[in-house]
C-alpha cells in the first residue's frame, strides 16, 4: 500500500498559518505564491492522494476489535451519518488509512442523540475516546468547540484534531480549517462555463457553519465572475432550509424537486447527507448535482463535479504530525488554514465529465488563484440578494 507520510507539506505545498479567535470565526489569508509548476504537480499529487485514500480505506472495516479493548486513533463524528459520502466519511478515511498503514487501532464514536446532539453529548464521545486509550481524537465539525475546549483540558495528555474548528490556544488542540470559497468559487465557475444558467445551493448548518457559508458565498462569486465574461446573466435560489442537521429528509427532497420542475438545472448539494435528498430529487427530474467535500461522482450519475477540500489528507496529515514530533508546529494558537497553494481544494479532474469547460481551462484558472492573480472573498456576510452584477440571487 503507498505510503502518504508527507500528502499536504511536500516541497511543492505551502501551509499558511493563521491565528484564529475562539468565536470560531476565522480570516482566511490569500494563498501563498507558487510557481505554475510546481503548483501543478501539487495538485495533481494532492488529488491522487485523496482519490487513493478513499479507495484504500474502502477496504479497511470501519470498526476492528483491539486485543487489549483499547484504541489508538479515534474520530468523533459531526452530526450526520458517518458514512456520509462526504465530510465525515472523508474524514474518518483519513484516520482509518493511518491507522492501518501503522498498525494502530481505531474506532469511531458518534454523539448521543444524532442531529439533536448537544455538548454534554460530544464531551461524552471525546471522553470515552480518550479513557478508552486514544493518544490522538480527530473530532470533526465546528460544532465540537465547546465540548472540545473542556475534554482538552481534561485530558491534557491526548492529542485533539479539531477539522474545521478554531484554536483553542491548547497545546494538545490543532485547528484545521480550509479555504471553502475558492472550491465554491471554482464549481459555480465551472457550472456556467459549462452551460448552466440556473443555479441552486442548499447548504447544511442553517447558515450558522462558516465552511458552508464560505462554499456558497465561494460559488455565487464563480457563477457571477463565469456569466460576466460571458455576457449572461444566471439565476440561482440559495437556501439553508432543511439543512441544519445535514442530513437527508423527505422535505428536502421534495424542495429540490420543486427547483428542478421550476427551471433549476443543477443545485449545489453543500452539506453532508443532504446529497441523497439533492441527488434523489435530480434523477427524478432530470437534473444535475454538484458534490461537495470529496468526489461525489460515484455516487449519483446527475453529478458534473465536487467542490473538493481535502479532509482525508488533512487528517492523515495532521495525525502524522502527533507521531513525528513536529506536532507543536500546527497546535496552540496556530491554525492549519488550507487551500488551493497546499493542493488542499479544487474539482477533480480524474473524473471529469463537463464537455463545455474543460480540464485545461481550470488548470489555468486554479493557478492564477495560487498566484492571487484572481481574487475570491472570504466575507461571506456579503452573499446578498442586490451584491452580484451577473447573478440575481434569490434567498429562499
Amino acid at each position: 500500500m503507498r505510503k502518504f507520510g508527507a500528502i499536504l507539506l511536500s516541497a511543492a505545498m505551502v501551509m499558511s498559518l493563521v491565528a484564529c479567535g475562539g468565536s470560531g470565526k476565522t480570516e482566511t489569508t490569500a494563498a501563498a505564491g507558487a510557481a505554475e509548476e510546481t503548483t501543478a504537480e501539487a495538485t495533481e499529487a494532492a488529488e491522487e492522494t485523496e482519490a487513493e485514500i478513499a479507495k484504500s480505506a474502502d477496504d479497511i472495516p470501519d470498526t476492528m476489535t483491539s486485543e487489549d479493548g483499547t484504541y489508538e486513533l479515534a474520530f468523533v463524528t459531526d452530526v450526520g451519518q458517518l458514512k456520509d459520502k462526504s465530510f465525515n466519511q472523508g474524514t474518518y478515511d483519513g484516520v482509518k488509512l493511518y491507522a492501518d498503514e501503522h498498525g494502530l487501532s481505531y474506532k469511531y464514536y458518534q454523539p448521543a442523540n444524532g442531529s439533536e446532539a448537544t455538548d454534554d453529548d460530544r464531551y461524552d464521545a471525546m471522553k470515552a475516546a480518550a479513557e478508552g486509550g486514544a493518544k490522538v481524537v480527530v473530532c470533526a465539525g465546528f460544532m465540537q468547540g465547546t465540548a472540545l475546549d473542556k475534554a482538552a483540558a481534561d485530558y491534557p495528555d491526548v492529542n485533539f484534531v479539531f477539522i474545521d474548528g478554531w484554536s483553542l490556544d491548547k497545546d494538545n488542540v490543532a485547528a484545521i480549517i480550509f479555504h471553502e470559497e475558492q472550491c465554491g468559487y471554482f464549481a459555480g465557475y465551472a457550472a456556467v462555463k459549462e452551460g448552466f444558467t440556473q443555479l441552486g445551493f442548499m447548504g447544511g448548518g442553517g447558515g450558522t457553519n462558516d465552511a458552508c457559508c464560505r462554499y456558497g458565498y465561494g460559488f455565487v462569486q464563480g457563477a457571477n465572475a463565469a456569466a460576466k465574461e460571458m455576457d449572461e446573466t444566471v439565476e440561482m435560489k440559495y437556501s439553508w432550509q432543511y439543512g441544519a442537521s445535514f442530513s437527508a429528509s423527505p422535505e428536502l427532497q421534495a424542495m429540490a424537486a420543486g427547483w428542478y420542475e421550476a427551471g433549476t438545472e443543477v443545485i449545489f448539494a453543500c452539506g453532508g447527507s443532504m446529497f441523497d435528498s439533492i441527488a434523489a430529487a435530480a434523477s427524478a427530474n432530470d437534473g444535475y448535482v454538484i458534490g461537495v467535500d470529496s468526489d461525489q461522482s460515484g455516487e449519483s450519475d446527475t453529478v458534473i463535479t465536487s467542490a473538493l477540500k481535502q479532509v482525508g489528507n488533512a487528517a492523515y496529515w495532521a495525525i502524522s504530525k502527533a507521531y513525528d514530533g513536529t506536532w507543536d508546529e500546527i497546535s496552540g494558537e496556530a491554525c492549519s488554514n488550507l487551500g488551493a497553494a497546499d493542493g488542499a481544494t479544487g474539482l477533480p479532474t480524474a473524473t471529469w465529465s463537463m464537455e463545455n469547460y474543460s480540464v485545461e481551462e481550470y488548470e489555468e484558472q486554479f493557478a492564477a488563484v495560487v498566484a492571487g492573480d484572481i481574487e475570491i472573498d472570504t466575507d461571506f456576510t456579503k452573499c446578498t440578494d442586490d451584491n452580484f452584477d451577473n447573478v440575481n440571487l434569490s434567498i429562499i
